[in-house]
C-alpha cells in the first residue's frame, strides 16, 4: 500500500460543510451571494483539479449565505456544461480535444436535446465562448435548463483555477437575459480571481 496521500477538493468540500454549520464565511461568500441575488438563479463555483472540474459550492437566488450543491465534490461533464466549455475554451484547441478524448462525450446525467454530440460541435461552442468571453448552453446539461459560465484565473500568472456559473430554467434565462447578466458574471469571476490566493478553495 502506498504511504503517499494527496488532499483533494472533496476534503475541502467537507470542510466547507463544517464552516457553513458554524457560520464561518469565506471570502467568496459575498461574491456568490451577490451574483445569486442579481440573477435570481443558481450560482455555482467549481475548481480545476488535475483534469477534472469539481463543483464545490453554490448560492441560490436572493437567499443570504452560502449554499452547497448536492453534487458538491463531483466532476462536471466537460462536453455538455457551460462550466466545462468555459474551461476548455481557455485551452489550445488541440489540448481541449485531447482532454475531451480522455473524458468522452457521455455522462450518467440525463442530457438535453441540444447537448453536443461530437467533438466538432464542442469546438463550435468553444469558439463562441472565446468570442463572447463566457460560455452559454441551453437544453444541454439537462432539458429545459440554461447555463452560462466564466473562467476564474490566478491574478498573478493568469492560469485557469475554476469556473463561476449561473444556471436556471430556459424560460427565464433566454438570450436577452443571458446577455444582460453577462457583465455581472464576468465581474464576479474577476473578483473571485483577485481573492483566490487567500481562499482555501483555491489553495
Amino acid at each position: 500500500m502506498s504511504q503517499r496521500y494527496q488532499l483533494t477538493t472533496r476534503l475541502v468540500a467537507m470542510g466547507f460543510r463544517y464552516l457553513a454549520s458554524t457560520g464561518t464565511s469565506d471570502l467568496i461568500q459575498p461574491i456568490l451571494d451577490r451574483l445569486a441575488e442579481q440573477s435570481g438563479e443558481l450560482v455555482r463555483l467549481s475548481v480545476i483539479e488535475g483534469e477534472h472540474l469539481t463543483w464545490i459550492a453554490k448560492a441560490q437566488g436572493a437567499r443570504s449565505g452560502l449554499r452547497y450543491d448536492p453534487d458538491m465534490g463531483k466532476a462536471a461533464p466537460l462536453f455538455c456544461t457551460a462550466s466545462g466549455h468555459a474551461w476548455l475554451a481557455a485551452l489550445p484547441s488541440e489540448e481541449a480535444l485531447a482532454l475531451l478524448q480522455r473524458h468522452g462525450l457521455e455522462t450518467d446525467h440525463p442530457v438535453g436535446p441540444q447537448a453536443p454530440r461530437s467533438r466538432e460541435e464542442v469546438l463550435e461552442h468553444l469558439e463562441w465562448t472565446r468570442s463572447r468571453g463566457y460560455s452559454w448552453v441551453s437544453d444541454s446539461m439537462g432539458p429545459g435548463t440554461t447555463a452560462m459560465a466564466a473562467l476564474i484565473r490566478h491574478p498573478t500568472d493568469d492560469h485557469p483555477q475554476g469556473v463561476l456559473s449561473i444556471a436556471g430554467p430556459s424560460v427565464r434565462l433566454d438570450a436577452e437575459r443571458v446577455k444582460a447578466l453577462a457583465p455581472a458574471l464576468l465581474q464576479a469571476a474577476q473578483e473571485l480571481s483577485q481573492v483566490s490566493p487567500t481562499s482555501p478553495l483555491f489553495t
